[in-house]
């Protein structure tokens, strides 16, 4: 079966996204960020849309179950008493009841609160004026400071930086192995003096070999404890005293909670940081941590990770994260996402394949590489206005990524000449696919018709779009790039 998802009329450019996957790869939601706390949120709105004039009541009503929903979500007391009362204020106090639309001012109201707590605008990497810019990466064992290490510098190297990772945690056995390794795969060179020598001397002699090799960026990679303790935070502080950085960035571990509030107060305090990134999102669906930090630090959260993939680390944008918190979608994200998965000569050759009636499965196979570029589909659904949660389309389905492989297997089984005339494949063709791919015949056929079905509404969607409007509905989102299928 097809499982899709169209973007609301209201946003324009935006071309429906459709998943590709068999009935197999169906399966119920996994985690999510802030699933739980996004679901409660949406069934108060839900409430209070149904009832069309509100009441204060009805408003403090509201609010209280908002309150709960947040409490529930392991956001700091302190944080949700201010939150709730600074919405039931602007709410009752001002003419938003006496509106015509009540329950969206209330809704916006409590979307702008969200905003402000989490920080209002993105906050950027700084860059010092001259020389090597430094930045140190803290944190307790366990909340991914070496893997964030590696992800930042590849980020940074995407910005036409030349980044150096330094081995500085010589404690835990296999840090600098990892930080190696990680190095390797994303092509950024590691300083390393070995586990015996000290921490802030190698942070030392990384400065002196960044500027002999011309690395404008150094990220250091320090140890951390199971708990914070005073020889931790003494040799960190050496090491702030030694290298300058620019930036501290404390890395927290989302799914510890309260306890992840607890340690970016403690070094906020202590050692002074800059910047938050908050790690294993994908982990927890409270994700109350990350939306208490910001509050009680003041320090912004610069970066979300999601995932282990390079990928999977992303920019924290406030305003982005509350409208997906709220149901509201993220289009701006999903529109970076595709600009970056998709190259603009390879969309424009599938747009004239299309209008030709020319799609094979050689280029379905090529799209759904791109696709996965991306990230999860369920990430990139969760981005599209109107699905999920109780106001939208209903709850979002996940993808099992071994579907996918299972289609590709599937195609890569064929010969180029069956990909490009999947019409030519008989009984014989499909046992040797089934075969070849590990796959059962009622797959391959599953498959093929699915592809023929796809073909008949690119057919129709094409006929439909026409001129440079048409052209922007079926192939953007936001200009050539997108999603064909």
């Amino acid at each position: 079966m097809r499982v899709w998802g169209r973007a609301p009329s209201g946003v324009k450019g935006q071309s429906p996204l459709r998943v590709w996957a068999e009935p197999s790869g169906l399966r119920k939601l996994g985690i999510m960020p802030f699933e739980g706390l996004g679901e409660k949120l949406q069934n108060v709105f839900s409430k209070i849309r149904s009832k069309g004039k509100l009441t204060e009541k009805d408003v403090k009503e509201a609010m209280r179950e908002v309150r709960m929903a947040l409490l529930e979500a392991d956001v700091n007391f302190k944080i949700v008493k201010n939150f709730v009362a600074n919405v039931q204020e602007k709410a009752v106090g001002g003419d938003i009841l006496e509106g015509l639309n009540p329950a969206h001012q209330v809704i916006k109201l409590v979307h702008d609160e969200m905003v402000a707590m989490l920080g209002t605008t993105q906050s950027k990497l700084t860059f010092a004026e001259k020389g090597s810019t430094v930045y140190m990466l803290v944190g307790l064992q366990g909340a991914g400071k070496t893997t964030t290490c590696g992800k930042l510098a590849a980020h940074l190297r995407k910005q036409n930086k030349r980044p150096l990772l330094v081995a500085c945690d010589v404690y835990r056995p296999a840090a600098i192995k990892q930080l190696q390794t990680l190095g390797k795969a994303y092509d950024i060179p590691v300083f390393s003096l070995g586990e015996q020598s000290d921490p802030v001397d190698i942070a030392r002699a990384a400065l002196s070999h960044a500027k002999e090799h011309d690395n404008d960026v150094i990220l250091l990679d320090t140890a951390g404890r199971l708990h914070i303790d005073e020889n931790l935070m003494d040799e960190l502080k050496r090491m702030k005293s030694e290298t300058r950085p620019q930036e501290i960035l404390l890395v927290i571990d989302s799914m510890t909670g309260q306890d992840a509030v607890n340690v970016s107060e403690t070094f906020s305090q202590t050692l002074g940081i800059d910047g938050i990134i908050a790690t294993k999102l994908d982990g927890d669906t409270r994700g109350g941590a990350v939306l208490s930090v910001r509050a009680v630090t003041g320090k912004p959260i610069k970066y979300v990770g999601m995932g282990e993939k390079l990928e999977n680390m992303e920019p924290f944008h406030p305003d982005r994260m509350a409208s997906r918190i709220l149901g509201m979608g993220d289009v701006l994200s999903l529109v970076e996402k595709a600009q970056q998965a998709f190259d603009e000569k390879q969309a424009h050759e599938l747009e004239q394949k299309i209008r030709q009636n020319s799609f094979n499965l050689e280029d379905f196979l090529e799209q759904m590489q791109q696709i996965k570029k991306m990230g999860s589909i369920k990430d990139i659904l969760g981005m599209i206005p109107g699905i999920g949660g109780k106001g939208g389309m209903g709850a979002i389905p996940e993808v099992d990524e071994k579907s996918m492989a299972h289609t590709e297997a599937i195609i890569y089984s064929m010969t180029p000449a069956e990909r490009r005339n999947p019409a030519v494949l008989n009984g014989s063709r499909k046992k040797r696919i089934a075969a070849g791919s590990g796959r059962t015949i009622q797959e391959v056929n599953r498959l093929l018709k699915q592809f023929t079905e796809m073909q008949k509404m690119m057919k129709d969607l094409t006929g439909m779009t026409s001129g440079k409007k048409g052209k922007k509905a079926l192939f953007g989102l936001g200009g050539n790039k997108g999603f064909p299928f």
